[in-house]
């Protein structure tokens, strides 16, 4: 079989021309006479590619200066529990907005030294909406408040409306989940105190997050933590307070690379436009046979949600779309019918596959 178009929530689909170099260099990485997977992490090889990954990812986001950037092993449920280790001492408040599954779980990573303030939550209409700002219960002189960005389950986004998408919180320091839409569009990092990303959506492989984080909150005592889940060590240790994930922090490296030779952000923002246009207009249009629930002015740009009015077809429509070579698309388990994942690598070409191959499914089924 061809390679398909893959609407994976992640692990997802990376560029071919990535995939494509990473097979090159899997056998010898340049004229080191070892793989790419075999070089130590402190030779001069792999010193080189984490200082220009860092570098482009910089330049790729426009990450001010007194931002440090840290690759750091697991994916963004292991950063919900260092965040608030590294930043919120025993008994500081943190503020909560709640707007999907990702939302909900990272309530669980917090330790029971920390008071946790759900400020808002969406969860009482199905998450199909984000509770207005003028209704977040924020906490004075809370340690941080904390959004997701982007909920791949629910296909929640705050969207230019939140200021794109960072909504104003005062000066208590706003901490972000970015994993599912980081770099799909120009960031202003400086309304954040601290983003994060696993790289399994937009960035890379699964296996390494990336957090940016605001360099004077490193100075933040937090609670007891093992030196390894210290950030502000990680920082001083270049990531590499012990063998980073090397192979993925390379992938990262060249999926970067190549988004900035597509164009950057200004060029992504453009087609998550134009992909997530094309996918809702044939979910509206289809007078009912397919619906997405979300409130207009949230929908995802990233994880398109949808669900098929006779549900009996469901299994039907996965068959056709893996034989037209259209894979990935079976929803998550907590809400089930279907979910297409239109990240940054997913061309509009797949997205134009998938719409023709929902109309013609329509025709057949409708």
């Amino acid at each position: 079989m061809a390679r398909a178009y893959n609407f994976s929530p992640g692990p997802a689909a990376l560029p071919e021309s990535v995939l494509r170099q990473a097979q090159s260099d899997m056998l010898e990485w340049g004229d080191a006479g070892a793989s790419i997977v075999e070089i130590s992490h402190r030779g001069p090889e792999f010193m080189q590619i984490a200082a220009q990954t860092e570098a482009d990812l910089r330049t790729l986001l426009a990450v001010p200066d007194d931002y440090a950037v840290l690759f750091v092993p697991g994916g963004a449920t292991t950063q919900q529990a260092l965040i608030a280790l590294n930043f919120a001492s025993e008994g500081d408040a943190v503020d909560y907005v709640v707007s999907g599954h990702w939302g909900k779980t990272a309530l669980k990573q917090l330790t029971p030294a920390v008071r946790l303030n759900i400020a808002a939550s969406g969860e009482a209409d199905g998450y199909h909406t984000i509770p207005a700002r003028d209704s977040w219960q924020l906490t004075p002189g809370a340690a941080y408040v904390h959004i997701t960005a982007n909920e791949t389950i629910h296909g929640v986004e705050f969207r230019p409306a939140w200021g794109n998408p960072a909504p104003d919180v005062g000066d208590v320091p706003l901490f972000a989940d970015f994993s599912s839409s980081i770099a799909s569009e120009p960031l202003d990092i400086s309304r954040y105190a601290l983003i994060y990303a696993g790289a399994q959506k937009n960035l890379g492989p699964v296996g390494i997050s990336v957090v940016i984080v605001r360099r004077d909150l490193l100075e933040r005592a937090g609670q007891p933590r093992a030196h390894m889940f210290n950030y502000k060590a990680q920082l001083e240790n270049d990531s590499m307070l012990n063998t980073p994930p090397t192979w993925n922090w390379y992938l990262l490296g060249l999926t970067v690379k190549w988004m900035l030779g597509e164009g950057g952000t200004d060029e992504f923002d453009r087609r998550s436009d134009v992909k997530s246009m094309l996918l809702y207009s044939t979910i509206d249009g289809s007078g009912g046979f397919y619906r997405n629930d979300v409130d207009a002015s949230v929908r995802s740009r990233m994880n398109v949600p949808f669900f098929l009015a006779d549900e009996a077809l469901n299994d039907a429509f996965l068959s056709g779309a893996r034989e037209a070579g259209l894979i990935g698309l079976k929803g998550h388990r907590v809400l089930g019918g279907m979910r297409a994942s239109i990240y940054n690598a997913m061309p509009v070409e797949g997205v134009q596959a998938l719409v023709g191959y929902m109309q013609e499914f329509q025709k057949r089924h409708g």
